[in-house]
């Protein structure tokens, strides 16, 4: 599969784009864990032309992390346009334009999934930054509608790739909807035999496990699957689905101390990005997940918690014992 000039594998799998969850340490594990390609979490445009130090700070990146795109979303096409141009200039392989957001204050603003009740202005939009972006392909990730009576996502896909976009990447769900109910998958199918659509579709929502992206390679012809939620504290999701979809065995979990050492990876690597003190602070985001299905995973995740610098976190990490979680105090 190609987006542009970047050639991945057969069937890819993506990281999707989570605010305040796939900043740069959790994308760097989320590739070194089998994901071919990651995003940044959302970021405003009019921060990114206003110079905000820490929309600024969401683009930065380790090169480990490619291919990697940078996702923008705003509401006024001369904010993105110079956001397109920043987001450009910080050198990643991507320009992702955000058209699915669902929450209030970003659709208030006529950003994200605002874009699908307007399809002339989403048409504008991405022109706008496809035109200020010259030489990174620039990609789309939205929802099928803003409600079931707006689902255009036929029409939006070939207007898209009419003018440019690269590649398609839908949330199947409209902005009603939210994240509540399944992910209309028959919608992916239908898109995927939109007579003339060339340009890849890249299918999202409820891909938990690798059998369900093998499930949704298989149901709807899509031509890579994007994972959100199914890889936070999971980032082994990835090399789990290529095997599963490489040989139809899935492997083992990782062990307790794979996990631990893991988590603790990524809390060095958030410290040394964000700082100690906010390091720390959003690393507790994601301890939940790490420590599930682990014997007294939800003591350990308390006792994690009261601390607000790195190394007695690392100290109980690297050295807990399931059995031994009730004599932490």
């Amino acid at each position: 599969m190609n987006i542009g000039s970047i050639t991945l594998p057969e069937k890819p799998l993506f990281l999707a784009p989570m605010e305040d969850v796939t900043d740069s340490p959790f994308r760097q594990i989320c590739r070194q864990k089998g994901a071919d390609i990651v995003f940044t979490e959302f970021i405003s445009s009019e921060a990114l032309i206003r110079d905000s130090d820490i929309a600024l700070h969401k683009m930065s990146y380790s090169e480990s992390e490619r291919p990697f795109g940078i996702q923008i979303f705003g509401g006024r096409e001369e904010a993105m346009e110079g956001a397109a141009k920043v987001a450009e200039n910080n050198n990643p392989d991507v320009v992702d334009i955000n058209f699915g957001c669902p929450v209030y204050k970003v659709v208030n603003k006529g950003a994200g999934a605002a874009c699908l009740k307007d399809i002339g202005m989403m048409e504008r939009m991405a022109g706008t930054v496809v035109d200020a972006v010259t030489t990174k392909p620039v990609t789309v990730k939205t929802r099928l509608g803003w409600d079931d009576s707006t689902i255009r996502i036929q029409e939006v896909a070939l207007t898209l790739q009419r003018i440019g976009v690269k590649a398609l990447t839908v949330h199947a769900r409209t902005r009603a909807q939210k994240y509540k109910g399944d992910a209309r998958w028959d919608w992916l199918k239908k898109l995927k035999n939109t007579p003339g659509l060339e340009i890849p579709v890249i299918g999202n929502g409820d891909v938990t496990s690798p059998q369900l992206a093998k499930q949704m390679f298989e149901e709807t012809g899509v031509d890579g699957v994007m994972i959100g939620r199914g890889a936070i504290g999971n980032p082994w999701i990835f090399e789990q689905t290529r095997h599963y979809l490489e040989t139809g065995e899935l492997i083992p979990e990782p062990s307790l101390q794979e996990k631990l050492e893991t988590c603790a990876h990524q809390l060095r690597l958030s410290v040394e990005h964000q700082g100690e003190r906010y390091g720390v602070i959003i690393m507790k985001k994601h301890y939940g997940q790490y420590l599930k299905g682990i014997r007294n995973g939800k003591k350990l995740r308390m006792e994690l918690m009261k601390h607000a610098t790195m190394e007695p976190i690392l100290e109980i990490l690297l050295n807990f014992k399931e059995e031994e979680v009730f004599a932490l105090t």
